[in-house]
């Protein structure tokens, strides 16, 4: 029987009511000289995922009316006193049940003093699901836009030599974005806020986050702004460098020193994303891009007839300070936390530095896997006009499963990070296992689906204004060559928060990152010729699978030590099922004789054959994701009951 907490006890964690028929166990002894307090029940772990099975009774005795349930958008950072000393340890957890889901994990007692420190709020499965729902659901709303910018685009300026020159200028951006917001920055900030989070509820004299922000903030914006004056000022060259053969090199330097402004922006608002995700609030970290691509379809929409496509490079520029601008806020909230008891206005002590090394490897693995969209317009610039925006485009879609496939992974990564800090090594492995088998299942029912579907989805799209039928086939053909590749992605994008959660410098995801360029720009060199687009595309695939199969070779090693061929057996079966969920949904959507009817035939094929053939061979990820699916909807449809 599930048993679904009543509302959040004293200290912010789930309470469940008593119950009458049931006899009380005994309680621990109560701090002196006050009347007796029953403890509370159980907590669960952070990363637990909610048990299916009872949690003991509470004390007989009533507990005090809990307080009104916490916000849906937000976990709530709980502080509280230690416990008492004379507290006795809990027991152990308890087995799982005979009828739990496949991806359940045991329910577990409260922990120790020792394993979380005193005042670390706990997270439930309740409020797991409700932080991925949000991080999803906004992340979702981001890429919807993304794609309403990137169809602005090819209704206004179509795929020619004007739409080339913004894409090469367009590289500023998307370099940034995971060099400081996704990828690079956070693997080295959001461990590092997790470390001066667990020192502050521990006690420690000052305020180690208020100290770890003035100690790395100032600095790191004046890195911010050096690099963005730095590209401003060698936009000539950079262009030269990333496309020589463009049609039109002035046209991409004008709208590369526009994009270069987001350097200083994108760098502030990916420390301000890693220090909210640490303190475990996810609402505005995950509306930056609502907020980035209302700001580039504005500007498009209002000075594309006079400006031309530059007016998507200023969109850029104006997206950027709007990225920062839904984030300070809920920052300012957090800072404005407790203060330790010898706590200095204004100084910095209980501060350490951020790991120097640490951010190197960062940045650097960050940095090749940016590389190969610069091998790719590299190779493609000297091919017939709009191939690059093909590229483009048909990345843009092809990466939507990824995307999605990985917002829970956003979530729990600074669940990860604290369980190493913690030294709870088990923990931090099972969320990891839990993380590949729903996030590979997620990506693999996306690959299937794009593959059916390219051609209804591209046409559904983008085709119109000046963007052709014959835009619509070569980007469809691209895109189903991406897609081989997005299992990797996904993978690499999972297994690489493992490696760096434990917040210290790890060279060996460099290494395989490397391997992987190198494999893409030999690939690509070879097969460009004979090939053109997809040969790129090609190589693409190639090297992320390769570095994914080093990473996951290694976690061992150098990361989470997670059971290597248990996970490979288990994302088989969901790649089994999306192989034969691709071709039953190709030929649905081949069909109809629109598109919009092509991609509803092919979509709900895909979906009924993955999900019953998945089912069938027994694939782990499917569980806990039709769970977050049920959650979502049941969210959904309170939110529209209310």
């Amino acid at each position: 029987m599930t048993v679904t907490p009543s509302g959040p006890g004293a200290d912010g964690t789930a309470t469940v009511p008593p119950s009458p028929t049931q006899p009380s166990p005994a309680s621990p002894p109560p701090p002196p000289p006050a009347s007796p307090v029953p403890a509370p029940p159980p907590a669960p772990r952070a990363d637990d995922i909610p048990a299916v099975s009872s949690p003991p009774p509470p004390p007989a005795s009533p507990l005090p009316a809990p307080p009104s349930a916490p916000r849906a958008d937000d976990i709530p950072a709980v502080s509280s006193p230690p416990p008492p000393p004379t507290s006795p340890l809990p027991s152990p957890p308890s087995a799982p049940p005979a009828d739990a889901a496949p991806g359940d994990l045991p329910p577990v007692s409260a922990p120790s003093a020792d394993d979380v420190p005193a005042g670390l709020p706990v997270v439930s499965g309740r409020f797991l699901a409700r932080a991925t729902l949000i991080t999803a659901s906004l992340s979702l709303a981001g890429a919807l836009l993304g794609l309403v910018r990137d169809q602005a685009l090819a209704r206004l300026f179509g795929a020619g030599s004007d739409t080339d020159a913004f894409l090469v200028a367009w590289t500023v951006p998307e370099f940034a974005a995971t060099l400081l917001i996704e990828d690079g920055l956070a693997f080295a900030l959001v461990p590092a806020f997790s470390v001066a989070l667990a020192r502050r509820a521990r006690g420690v004299p000052g305020d180690p986050v208020r100290a770890l922000v003035a100690s790395t903030l100032p600095r790191l914006a004046l890195a911010f702004a050096a690099a963005g004056a730095l590209l401003i000022g060698a936009a000539p060259q950079l262009v030269a460098a990333l496309a020589p053969g463009l049609p039109d090199p002035a046209l991409a330097v004008d709208c590369t020193r526009l994009t270069a402004t987001c350097m200083v922006s994108f760098g502030l608002a990916g420390y301000c994303s890693a220090a909210l995700r640490a303190h475990r609030r996810f609402l505005a970290p995950a509306a930056i891009y609502v907020a980035y691509n209302t700001g580039i379809i504005t500007a498009m929409s209002v000075l594309g007839g006079r400006w031309g496509v530059r007016s998507a490079a200023v969109g850029v520029a104006v997206g950027g300070c709007l990225m920062v601008a839904v984030q300070v806020p809920s920052l300012l909230r957090q800072l404005r936390g407790r203060r330790g008891p010898d706590a200095v206005p204004g100084g910095t002590d209980g501060a350490r530095p951020l790991d120097t090394a640490l951010l190197a490897t960062v940045l650097l693995f960050a940095l090749c896997r940016q590389s190969q969209v610069l091998i790719e317009r590299y190779l493609a610039s000297p091919l017939p006009a709009g191939a690059i925006s093909h590229l483009n485009y048909a990345q843009k879609v092809a990466q939507m499963p990824m995307v999605l496939s990985l917002m829970v992974c956003t979530v729990t990564f600074p669940l990860v990070a604290r369980a190493l800090a913690e030294g709870d090594t088990e923990r931090a492995r099972g969320r990891v296992e839990q993380d590949l088998a729903l996030a590979g299942a997620t990506v693999l029912l996306g690959t299937a689906a794009v593959t059916a579907c390219a051609p209804q989805i591209v046409e559904l799209l983008f085709q119109r204004g000046a963007f052709t039928a014959a835009d619509t086939a070569a980007t469809a053909g691209v895109m189903r060559v991406y897609a081989l590749g997005l299992l990797g992605q996904t993978l690499t994008g999972v297994l690489v928060r493992s490696y760096f959660s434990a917040a210290r410098a790890a060279w060996y995801p460099v290494g395989a990152m490397a391997a992987g360029i190198a494999v893409t720009a030999w690939t690509g060199a070879r097969t460009v010729g004979p090939y053109g687009v997809l040969g790129i595309a090609a190589a693409n695939a190639a090297g992320i699978t390769l570095t994914a199969a080093l990473l996951l070779s290694g976690m061992g090693r150098s990361g989470v030590p997670v059971r290597v061929r248990r996970v490979l057996r288990e994302l088989g079966r969901p790649a089994a099922a999306a192989l034969a969920a691709a071709l039953a949904g190709a030929g649905a959507a081949s069909l109809p004789h629109s598109a919009p009817a092509g991609l509803a035939a092919g979509a709900l094929t895909v979906t009924t054959v993955f999900v019953l053939l998945g089912l069938a061979l027994g694939a782990e990820g499917l569980a806990p994701a039709l769970h977050l699916a049920r959650t979502a909807t049941r969210k959904l449809s309170h939110a529209r009951h209310r």
